[in-house]
């Protein structure tokens, strides 16, 4: 993680390391398992390192591996500073930290404080009375004046934000499970433990945090907020003053509602807040307006282009992009955006020469990296996935069809990103010797790691190139976007500038032979950088384009 030295001066002052790393995010409960229990963990996490830094990556983000009731797989935490018995123990963590820092890989821990497991000693002691030291480190409320709820909040997981206490005649807010009540970020001593479980593990060597629906710990139920809260900021900046600051660490915020505006509030340089924020607007322009994501929208170049090139120019001058197409809440990438079927390689390689070409820093979730495609599960029992098995519950009531929910669920059900990694073509992909905690994807035998690292022309080498042409171009860490052929439905084309040097990226999101007309900006001649079917070196009026064809060309003035 340190900064090359070949870099322009000018460009080298203004550099952090992670502008020009690639973080590979780790779903630990779905990875690997060590012990055939059916269940990811540290260990299985270990043994696959020499894998990880093949591919080059900088930086792990594990998904939650701290103790936890593992309601909603790992995200209710019970323990902040110990680990979940199944992922394995703090010396196993220590090991991994040590082993992957050998590497050049640093590891970051997703930060879950908005809420906290009804399991964790706070909330449990919070509950044993209105009196209790610990009561308000959480947010409790009479009943309204009907004797229900205070008011109708809903729960992201459906049903009411609200429940009840009998003992203590109150009611807790979770803005997600009944057993993920929240925590009071209006009271002081929330926050010093929050800071001071941060230190403990800063103190331990980790790159950083991933921090859970940050967005949301600003919250004032009793006025119906609950994203951007109006101290929203104070928080995070108290958190940066008592955390953060003096140390080269790696932040980045979950933040569902944040804007190209809010965004330069969280990540801009002089704010004193987080590295960086992910951005969900790509992936909500596709969900219904009554069902959500159950019932999606056709997929949208145009819209899609519009959305990456707007955040783009947003964070051109200051605060920083991350990129990605998926991640353990979102289907996979190349089943939502790409062709999971015939075209599944080059539309695979496509979808990562387009976002790792743009400017910010690239996340790769596990399996990315060999195009593995959404579970075709065929009915609900299959689905583990708390927020599926609810809202399949409450879609039913409010009208669709059972057929309708499991079609939206193949598509956007958050398992799909949770069926446990594909090493081999062996059982269950490889992942366990034991039965696994879900249905392993019936495709391992032709989508698994062990093929694609021996093939040259697999997903897996495509995006090793492309990690490491990040961290040898300044160009593609720092260059100006410029975006071309907007309104084309079938046609993704930008440039990257920096100085003398510029990449043009040419992308086809179609099933069939596509032949365009390109403007004269982008007709050139340099050194192919990366392609999906034969390298290109020169671009002339005209092209055309095989089906999900993508090139990226180099030149210099």
């Amino acid at each position: 993680m340190s900064t090359p030295t070949h870099l322009n001066p000018a460009v080298a002052t203004k550099r952090q390391w992670w502008h020009s790393s690639t973080v590979y995010q780790i779903y630990p409960r779905s990875f690997a398992d060590s012990n055939g229990d059916g269940i990811g963990d540290i260990p299985g996490i270990i043994s696959k390192l020499d894998y990880l830094e093949n591919l080059g990556i900088d930086v792990i983000w594990l998904s939650p591996i701290y103790a936890s009731p593992m309601d909603d797989n790992g995200y209710d935490i019970s323990n902040y500073q110990d680990i979940a018995p199944e992922f394995g123990t703090l010396d196993e963590f220590r090991e991994l930290l040590a082993k992957a820092k050998e590497r050049g890989i640093g590891i970051v821990l997703d930060l879950v404080v908005n809420h906290t497991s009804d399991d964790h000693d706070w909330f449990k002691q919070a509950k044993c009375g209105r009196d209790n030291p610990f009561r308000d480190f959480y947010i409790w409320r009479d009943p309204g004046s009907d004797g229900g709820p205070p008011n109708d909040l809903q729960s992201y997981f459906g049903g009411s934000a609200w429940e009840f206490d009998p003992p203590s005649g109150q009611y807790y807010l979770h803005l997600f499970s009944r057993r993920q009540p929240d925590l009071n970020w209006e009271n002081p001593r929330v926050r010093r433990a929050i800071c001071d479980m941060m230190n403990w593990w800063l103190d331990r060597g980790i790159a950083g945090f991933r921090m859970d629906v940050i967005d949301l710990i600003g919250k004032q139920p009793d006025r119906m907020i609950t994203a951007d809260g109006p101290h929203l900021h104070d928080y995070i900046q108290e958190m940066h003053r008592e955390t953060l600051a003096r140390r080269d660490v790696l932040t980045v915020g979950e933040t569902w509602s944040v804007t190209p505006d809010s965004a330069l509030l969280y990540s801009g340089r002089e704010r004193q807040e987080l590295s960086m924020v992910f951005q969900f607007e790509h992936v909500t322009q596709r969900w219904d307006e009554v069902f959500g994501k159950w019932r999606s929208k056709p997929f949208d170049l145009v819209a899609l282009k519009s959305v990456f090139s707007k955040w783009q120019q947003a964070l051109s001058e200051d605060g920083w992009n991350s990129l990605f197409w998926g991640n353990h809440d979102l289907p996979r990438a190349v089943s939502r955006y790409g062709n999971d079927g015939e075209f599944r390689v080059p539309s695979a390689k496509t979808l990562a020469t387009v976002l790792h070409m743009m400017r910010g820093t690239p996340y790769v979730y596990q399996g990315e990296e060999i195009g593995m495609t959404n579970a075709p599960f065929t009915a609900i029992d299959q689905y583990k996935d708390i927020e599926t098995l609810n809202m399949h519950r409450l879609h039913l009531e409010a009208g669709l069809s059972p057929e309708d929910f499991i079609t939206g669920a193949n598509m956007n059900s958050r398992d799909n990103a949770r069926t446990p990694m594909q090493w081999t073509d062996g059982s269950h992909g490889g992942f366990t010797t034991g039965t696994p905690w879900i249905e392993a994807n019936g495709n391992a035998g032709h989508i698994n790691a062990a093929a694609a690292v021996r093939d040259e022309t697999s997903v897996f080498h495509h995006y090793r190139k492309l990690i490491t042409l990040r961290k040898t171009h300044d160009v593609i860490v720092y260059g100006r976007f410029q975006s071309y052929l907007d309104q084309h439905p079938e046609i993704f084309l930008y440039t990257r500038t920096l100085g003398g040097e510029r990449v043009t990226v040419i992308a086809s999101f179609s099933d069939t032979p596509v032949a365009i007309d390109l403007p004269a900006e982008v007709q050139t001649e340099g050194e192919a950088l990366v392609w999906t079917h034969e390298p290109v070196s020169q671009l002339g009026k005209e092209i055309t384009l095989r089906p999900w064809e993508s090139i990226s060309l180099l030149t210099r003035n």
